[in-house]
């Protein structure tokens, strides 16, 4: 879904993907595991709960332009700051994982 939909972060479907399949889609699990491109950052998060430093830059920077895309696009007040905070609360507690 994060692939076709802009500013939305694609790494919690790619992980939510990863932890599912191993429940009931072993051989599944084993490609995503195994995948050139994404199995060195699903076993990170595993093994460590690391995220690369590319990957926390694109999500601040995802979550800064959704906020100030919220601000000028007109939604009552409360509603935009209360999800920037949230957005904030996400970024502080992104910034504080390991890196990979």
């Amino acid at each position: 879904i994060g692939i076709f939909v802009p500013g939305l972060p694609t790494v919690p479907f790619l992980l939510a993907a990863a932890w599912a399949a191993g429940r009931g889609w072993p051989r599944l699990e084993v490609w995503l595991l195994n995948h050139p491109r994404w199995g060195a950052s699903i076993r990170a998060w595993r093994e460590h709960g690391a995220m690369p430093r590319r990957a926390k830059w694109a999500s601040s920077g995802m979550m800064a332009a959704s906020a100030l895309l919220m601000g000028f696009s007109g939604a009552p007040l409360k509603i935009t700051l209360a999800v920037a905070l949230l957005m904030l609360a996400v970024a502080i507690w992104l910034w504080r994982r390991p890196e990979s």
